[in-house]
């Protein structure tokens, strides 16, 4: 049974930890010296890390491949403010000896729940053949059982068992919410859109042992795999309309927004243009969380490097928080302080002796 997970890592910084984790990549790299050296990234249900074998390499080179399941013992410390592990020693483990939901990060929402509250959104739809479309997806067996389980991503975001659904529902709130401002807007064909934008992931993904892509996904790409999903629904819907076909199909290759984003075509109408804006916002906030997630245990309010955004991140929570414990140790320092500037105050304040004695000037001359 796994007990160490990455999520405990900053309760065992610097010390020798064993435990079992997925191979999510394995590179073979040189030394200096030119001696072999592994780079390994793992994983496990809480996230990933990079690991290194620097000794006794030749061993462990053909002993185990990408996406195989190892026990190590090794070094947890960090480099660069983040954690790594130095490996000592690794065994290869059969599949019989780990439990799989150890290894892939999964959604902590209720898929019932999120499939019920995606099935109020189209069964709200007036167009008759953008709901029988969009239904004959949800009531395929496999298609509804892989779009319950499919990660929406690799690694950039909702990148987690159901993460996919996930993202679905959560844009279809934000579809809902910002179409009402846009009256223009048909609101079943930016549904529709929302809906197959990224059905194609639950073929161009695999994530039986870890997230990767297959080999349909490696050479077509998910929006080429939603096209012959989409065609091959709608031959079986008598008479829908060669128009609304189109339109779909252009919400699918357009969605990414721009060329060097993979779209071969801009977002050419309302629905197109705010699937495109919406979605990638709901792919970036989501890419945030995470990544506060992650480094959760740092004290700093800003992240280190995000690739997918380009950019470091400031945790406003944090920041405004220590702002609070700043202002909340400042007050309680004058609140000590006070007393005794009072009391100084009173001493300064008060009539000498030679004073109170005296005369006014005017009544000594008198």
């Amino acid at each position: 049974m796994k007990e160490f997970f990455l999520s405990d890592c900053p309760h065992f910084e610097n010390k020798v930890v064993v435990s079992s984790f997925v191979v999510i990549s394995k590179q073979v790299k040189p030394k200096k010296t030119g001696e072999p050296y592994l780079a390994l990234t793992l994983g496990d249900r809480c996230g990933q890390i990079e690991a290194k074998m620097w000794d006794n390499v030749e061993d462990a080179l053909d002993a185990f491949d990408q996406e195989d399941f190892l026990k190590i013992k090794g070094l947890l410390n960090k480099y660069k403010n983040r954690f790594q592990i130095t490996i000592h020693k690794l065994r290869k483990l059969g599949d019989t000896e780990v439990d799989f939901a150890d290894y892939l990060p999964k959604t902590t929402k209720d898929i019932d729940e999120l499939w019920r509250t995606l099935s109020g959104f189209v069964s709200s739809f007036e167009d008759a053949n953008l709901c029988t479309l969009v239904q004959s997806f949800m009531s395929d067996p496999e298609i509804a059982s892989e779009y319950r389980n499919a990660p929406a991503a690799k690694t950039l975001h909702h990148a987690y068992i159901g993460g996919l659904l996930d993202h679905l529902v959560s844009l279809f709130r934000s579809c809902d919410l910002v179409s009402q401002n846009y009256p223009q807007v048909n609101r079943d064909l930016l549904f529709t859109g929302a809906f197959l934008h990224d059905i194609g992931k639950i073929h161009e993904l695999t994530y039986s042992r870890s997230f990767s892509y297959s080999t349909r996904g490696q050479l077509l790409g998910h929006m080429i795999i939603e096209l012959e999903m989409l065609q091959a629904k709608i031959a079986q819907i008598p008479g829908f309309p060669d128009e609304m076909k189109t339109l779909l199909e252009h919400l699918i290759i357009s969605h990414h927004g721009q060329y060097e984003f993979g779209s071969p075509k801009l977002p050419m109408f309302p629905e197109a243009l705010m699937l495109h804006y919406l979605d990638d916002l709901d792919s970036k906030m989501e890419s945030m969380r995470a990544h506060f997630e992650r480094e959760a245990a740092n004290e700093s309010s800003w992240t280190t490097y995000n690739a997918s955004l380009g950019r470091t991140l400031l945790n406003t929570s944090k920041f405004l928080k220590r702002q609070d414990v700043v202002a909340a140790a400042a007050a309680a320092a004058s609140a000590e302080t006070a007393p005794a500037q009072a009391a100084a105050g009173e001493i300064l304040d008060a009539p000498s002796p030679a004073d109170s004695d005296s005369l006014p000037l005017a009544e000594e001359k008198v």
